[in-house]
């Protein structure tokens, strides 16, 4: 069973797309498994990566962009996890 602390980040991130951060969603991705690759010369697109899995492209922003967010919540499936897990 998952830790309260990572089940509170996933319901916000679902809840609310459009006021998540670049520390919460990455904390959230490495949770999952994800490697975080720093962007190369001076791009602001950082790659998170994990083997057996499509690499997932995020730019650094405060807030993330929400098209990115939803994105994170269908690969992950983490309206099902959420649901499974809580």
């Amino acid at each position: 069973m998952p830790n309260k602390r990572l089940l509170k980040r996933v319901r916000q991130i679902i809840e609310k797309p459009k006021d998540v951060d670049f520390s919460a969603l990455q904390r959230l991705l490495e949770s999952f498994g994800y490697e975080c690759r720093q962007p190369r010369r001076g791009s602001s697109h950082y790659v998170f990566r994990k083997a057996g899995a499509a690499p997932i492209t995020v730019p650094k922003k405060k807030p993330v962009n929400a098209v990115y967010v939803k994105q994170v919540i269908k690969l992950l499936d983490l309206e099902e996890w959420y649901e499974k897990n809580s």
